[in-house]
């Protein structure tokens, strides 16, 4: 199985930490935030990964290489422009093949079981089911759209009465998925997750341990704190 660490942001937010450094590159706990990434994935046996790069996306290739010292293989993915999530994935599916596989934000922090993901993205058969979702209850920043979890386990848009849960940035996909979705062009994700949801072909679960959207100098500071006691 594969895995796509998303890295192609410019980290607005992040300024001016990012004016001269692409934010996956940024430190926490001593290493790169991507860098957790890419180990965790190894430890679950997820060793070809695919990254792409827009800001500084040299940088990136230069300070990982081959991945070959983190034990796995990177092929890199260059965008001249961010093109956003979906597009970007839609992009890099000739490196990611014709079975499903993990896309990871390069901007998280989780302690979240990615041999628990690979095994859902192993239930993602291109038809009924095309995405697996990690949700996590909201945080107390702003995030992107509520989603909640029905009980069947199906994810759906949250309307009034629903359990609001965050996408964590961390899910399972069927290259089916983006089947309509044109590579090389700038797209976002949400409009295609909403219409899959509608179908009933999203699947999701819960993390309830450690979730940090790295997305501010504050939150980069917590995110240190936090990794600082990791040992791996």
């Amino acid at each position: 199985m594969k895995a796509m660490i998303l890295a192609a942001g410019r980290g607005e937010r992040m300024r001016p930490l990012t004016d001269d450094t692409p934010k996956p590159l940024l430190m926490a706990g001593g290493k790169p935030l991507i860098q957790w990434h890419i180990e965790r994935l190894a430890r679950a046996g997820v060793t070809e990964l695919v990254i792409n790069h827009a800001w500084l996306g040299a940088r990136i290739e230069e300070r990982l290489g081959d991945g070959s010292r983190f034990g796995v293989s990177i092929a890199y993915s260059p965008e001249g422009e961010a093109l956003e999530t979906a597009g970007g994935i839609a992009t890099a599916l000739p490196l990611l093949g014709d079975g499903p596989f993990l896309v990871l934000n390069g901007d998280v922090l989780s302690d979240f079981p990615l041999e628990r993901l690979a095994e859902a993205a192993g239930r993602l058969d291109g038809g009924s089911t095309l995405a697996h979702l990690v949700l996590t209850p909201k945080a107390g920043y702003k995030t992107g759209r509520d989603l909640t979890l029905r009980g069947d386990g199906k994810v759906a848009a949250c309307e009034d009465g629903d359990i609001p849960y965050t996408f964590c940035g961390l899910a399972a996909y069927h290259p089916v998925f983006f089947r309509e979705v044109k590579a090389g062009a700038a797209s976002p994700l949400l409009p295609w997750l909403l219409a899959a949801m509608e179908r009933g072909q999203v699947r999701g679960e819960l993390q309830t341990g450690l979730w940090l959207d790295v997305g501010t100098p504050e939150r980069l500071a917590e995110a240190d704190r936090v990794a600082a006691g990791w040992t791996t």
